[in-house]
């Protein structure tokens, strides 16, 4: 199973406390449902591909309705997985209406979150878990990206779930899409407080332990890249050393300062090691240690030596 269907598998499992059974209930018809008008009245449907959610819908509905809605399932296009589950509820509309607040004052459906279906704690925290059982998604924590997404089709159903959201300091963003709009989270902490707040701990474990371990190899191999960049300078360096000595060589001086001498010995003994390891070459050697910045000042001296022999030559008659 993918990382969203875990945490709905574990979400759907929680207990509602009573108070919260409506706002779950609610956010569910929210964010999945449809209302459709036909020859025999109004009929509230909800729809998902996952069965852990409907059968979490279906229970919340009969806690609180003392009722079972009709149930159906219908195949995908395109050879998809999962099929859709359907539910229609075609009596008692108008009291799941109005016990839901599913209707604003401007008679549309599905819009604000009414405020007394999230008066506690609790239930703002129920409505969240209802919002993302019918319309959410969180990327694996093993992927390149985080993301944590509600999609809704309304703009201000959006917003208030922003709102909502942001109470636990979620840090939640809205944005316009192709189906409407969804309410989303990118950073990984405020995932982890997400799914805290909605109730799935085992997978915020297991959401936290993929994360620590992705960002520790990402450590990793940025500690391995910045080893092989400094390698790579420090071989470079090296051979534009090497080459410095060879031109020297070519003119073949016989005054060559003691202090040149020894870093032209050690550089062409050692042509690959870092200034560090020739630090340590030096009192193997000449029995004193020449530090790093002795070393950079040698080399650059070299470069001076060469270019005063260069131009002493030219300088002959």
């Amino acid at each position: 199973m993918s990382f969203t269907a875990d945490v709905k598998a574990e979400l759907s499992n929680i207990k509602d406390l009573q108070c919260c059974t409506r706002a779950e209930l609610a956010a569910l018809l929210h964010v999945g449902g449809a209302i459709e008008l036909r020859s025999t009245g109004l009929v509230l449907t909800f729809q998902t591909t996952n069965n852990a959610v409907v059968r979490k819908f279906l229970k919340l509905f009969k806690e609180l309705f003392k009722a079972e809605p009709l149930t159906m399932t219908k195949k995908r296009l395109n050879l998809q997985k999962n099929d859709i589950f359907i539910v229609e509820i075609e009596d008692r509309v108008q009291d799941v209406i109005g016990a839901l607040f599913l209707q604003n004052k401007a008679a549309r459906f599905f819009q604000e979150i009414d405020e007394r279906l999230i008066a506690k704690e609790c239930c703002k925290r129920a409505f969240l878990r209802g919002a993302f059982l019918a319309g959410g998604s969180i990327n694996s924590p093993s992927t390149a990206t985080y993301h944590m997404e509600i999609q809704t089709f309304s703009e201000s159903l959006a917003e208030d779930l922003k709102k909502l959201a942001n109470v636990f300091d979620l840090n939640a963003k809205t944005a316009a899409n192709k189906r409407g709009f969804i309410l989303y989270v990118k950073e990984a902490e405020k995932i982890a407080d997400f799914l805290r707040v909605s109730g799935a701990t085992n997978e915020l474990f297991s959401f936290e332990d993929s994360r620590i371990k992705r960002d520790f190899a990402n450590s990793i191999n940025r500690v391995m890249n910045c080893d092989i960049a400094n390698e790579e300078k420090a071989i470079e360096a090296a051979n534009r050393q090497l080459e410095l000595i060879a031109k020297i060589e070519a003119l073949q001086p016989t005054d060559i300062p003691k202090s040149l001498e020894e870093i032209i010995f050690l550089r062409k003994r050692y042509p690959e090691s870092t200034l560090h390891e020739l630090s340590f070459a030096a009192e193997e050697h000449f029995g004193h240690m020449i530090s790093k910045s002795a070393l950079n000042h040698r080399f650059r001296a070299l470069k001076d030596y060469l270019n005063e022999l260069t131009f002493e030559r030219e300088e002959r008659p």
